[in-house]
């Protein structure tokens, strides 16, 4: 996939409540300015028929997090756009991926990222299976792998700063709670 910008500070993001009522719309900009404004979230981890999990480093210039490893996808829908909608947009957008996404759980997080900002997530997971290899998009994408749960546990424990907030918590609520649903997919 040549490079291609598909997210922008300026876009409007869908700010929300506690319990996910709309109370507004802001900039990504704004949204992850200081201590971040809550907004809407969503991860997606995609596994393959062996239930290894795509990772992806993000990418070089990414504001926050950057050559950070997180799970196979993760963004925000935009003002006007459903999950539904955005969750396919995204996965296709990085990874030139189309999958049935299956959403697991909804949580909220807050992370700083040193200087530079902060995310406030409402953040709905989704899983999906696919045996495609991607196709990723270099403004996004640094670096990307399949592997396995063992591996990557591993290497979490080993290397805990080397990955995202969420997806460390993500991937814990997974395993603990929703790795049959991962070996059904």
């Amino acid at each position: 996939m040549p490079k291609k910008i598909v997210s922008f500070e300026s876009e409007q993001l869908i700010c929300v409540d506690k319990d996910d009522t709309i109370i507004g719309y802001r900039s990504k900009n704004e949204c992850h300015n200081g201590s971040g404004i809550l907004h809407r979230a969503f991860s997606l981890f995609i596994f393959n028929r062996r239930n290894e999990l795509i990772m992806q480093k993000r990418a070089a210039d990414k504001r926050l997090w950057p050559l950070i490893w997180s799970n196979s996808c993760c963004s925000h829908p935009r003002r006007g756009e459903s999950y539904e909608v955005a969750i396919h947009r995204r996965l296709q957008e990085e990874l030139g991926l189309a999958s049935e996404l299956h959403f697991l759980y909804k949580f909220q997080y807050q992370a700083r990222w040193k200087n530079e900002g902060s995310e406030n997530e409402l953040c709905s997971v989704y899983i999906g299976k696919t045996d495609r290899q991607p196709v990723i998009n270099e403004t996004e994408i640094a670096e990307w792998h399949w592997i396995s749960a063992e591996h990557l546990n591993r290497d979490v424990k080993e290397n805990p700063d080397s990955y995202s907030p969420w997806f460390k918590m993500e991937w814990k609520e997974i395993q603990q709670k929703f790795w049959d649903r991962v070996e059904n997919l």
